[in-house]
């Protein structure tokens, strides 16, 4: 089966899931990416169904070029099998966006839950990608000048009101290196600072003293990558070696043509006030470097923005609502025998299942009814805090109805919601059901508790649920 998504390096990707061979459903020259477990490890370390979803998610992948990764990963193979339950997944096609987090090599995981055509799967993924462009005006462009002289800085001028993908992207590239901040084209006196004339201009202030730089290139990721890696100390050796662009001021003394009297005097205010702004980026190191870098609150962008109003005060200005981590989700075990070897062995120890309904299909592909969807998320948030946390707990897993291990399971116990949870313990033969009719985290996380302190009252495994191991047969030399 296919797992379709988008698999990001500092910005977000997206992998789908699906019953269909990779091989046969995406072309070599495709581009979208045909992952196995052991690429994607890789990549983020550093069904008709399926078939209809195809066209749309190839015009997504060709948008998202130089944005984000997207892959596609057939869940059919057997080689992929533990992967895709480790990415929860259970319906085909799945779609999966894979965002970086703050531990590197643990991105987070999230379905996507929109409409399956190629705007909206675009629009997903460039709204999850990390923004760290800070969002600056004329009140608060000095204050931006004055803080983090240590690295270069980076200012877009734009008639935008939003921050674009591309320059999100770089902007996380070269986090470590460049601070990046935008303005819009109403901030005057920011722009006369400048000397700025058309939109989008990118002018970069290098660390140290040194004079801005304008950005003279076409607006490629590719162009603005190879002017940026100049700037950014902090890069591998490996990243390319542009050719130095001249900085402003040199840029205006190659100017053949002769200043109007009347411009001047404007010329000469301009030139004063930008000779401030590099003074005042430069100036501020030594105090930046006794007293450390000024921490800067990043505002997000997925919405237009206007220019603040000069009358408004910071207590009228709308805050940005937070986003929260979304944990990975729980393992699935797709196969009975899988099910058998983890929780049902003789000597296995305490699993909780989580036996999930018959997923109904609609146009957008399969889908698990809200309590299962709840009871899926209660556990991955249990599961996560303890990770966090470094205190063992046993493990816990989904069982989508197709594996047929459920159904064993759910007679040999009398299991008859849609939603069971279950904990079992073969070693030692007994199990304790969920008996609550909400799946939130605080009711699920109190019948968790009671079971690792070993509280309330548990049941007998049945017989005949319990595999047995094989007997080892003696070796026999019929040959002699």
């Amino acid at each position: 089966m296919f797992c379709h998504g988008v698999l990001p390096f500092l910005a977000p990707a997206i992998l789908l899931a699906g019953a269909a061979t990779a091989e046969g459903l995406y072309s070599k020259k495709s581009a979208v990416l045909q992952v196995d477990g052991k690429s994607y490890d890789k990549l983020i370390a550093k069904s008709n169904m399926v078939s209809k979803l195809k066209p749309a998610y190839e015009k997504a992948a060709k948008s998202l070029d130089g944005l984000a990764q997207v892959a596609a990963i057939n869940c059919d193979d057997d080689g992929n099998k533990p992967f895709c339950g480790t990415m929860g997944v259970q319906g085909f096609p799945t779609l999966k966006i894979v965002k970086p987090s703050k531990k590197p090599g643990k991105p987070t995981v999230e379905d996507y839950q929109g409409a399956r055509s190629t705007k909206d799967i675009v629009d997903a993924v460039k709204q999850a990608i990390p923004n760290n462009v800070k969002r600056i005006n004329d009140k608060t462009l000095n204050s931006f000048l004055d803080s983090k002289n240590e690295t270069a800085k980076a200012i877009l001028f734009s008639d935008k009101g939003t921050t674009s993908a591309l320059t999100k992207v770089l902007a996380a590239e070269y986090r470590d290196a460049i601070s990046f901040a935008q303005i819009r084209n109403k901030e005057q006196a920011a722009v006369e600072m400048f000397g700025v004339t058309e939109f989008p201009t990118l002018i970069v202030l290098p660390s140290g003293t040194e004079a801005p730089v304008r950005f003279d290139g076409s607006f490629s990721k590719s162009a603005m990558q190879d002017f940026l890696a100049q700037f950014a100390s902090t890069q591998s050796k490996s990243a390319p070696k542009p050719k130095k662009q001249k900085p402003l001021a040199e840029e205006a003394a190659d100017a053949a043509e002769p200043i109007p009297a009347e411009e001047t005097a404007k010329s000469e205010e301009a030139a004063s006030s930008f000779s401030s702004a590099s003074s005042s980026h430069a100036s501020a190191e030594a105090s930046t470097a006794a007293g450390g870098a000024t921490t800067e609150t990043l505002e997000d962008e997925s919405q237009p923005t206007e220019s603040p109003d000069p009358q408004a005060s910071p207590e009228d200005a709308p805050k940005p609502a937070p986003v929260p981590d979304v944990p990975p989700p729980i393992p699935a075990l797709i196969e009975q025998s899988i099910l058998e070897q983890k929780c049902l062995g003789p000597k296995t120890t305490t699993c909780i299942l989580a036996l999930l309904p018959q997923a109904s299909s609609d146009e957008e592909g399969s889908v698990l009814p809200d309590d299962a969807n709840a009871a899926l998320a209660s556990l991955a948030e249990i599961a996560e805090k303890h990770n966090e946390r470094g205190s063992k707990l046993f493990p816990f897993y989904s069982v989508p109805s197709r594996n047929t291990g459920s159904a064993v399971v759910r007679d040999a116990l009398k299991l008859d919601k849609d939603i069971e949870l279950v904990a079992v313990n073969s070693r030692r033969g007994w199990f304790r059901r969920f008996e609550g009719e909400r799946y939130g985290v605080h009711e699920v996380e109190t019948w968790v508790d009671a079971i690792r302190l070993g509280e309330g009252q548990k049941g007998k495994l049945p017989d005949g649920l319990i595999v047995a191991e094989e007997e080892k047969k003696p070796e026999t030399h019929e040959e002699l």
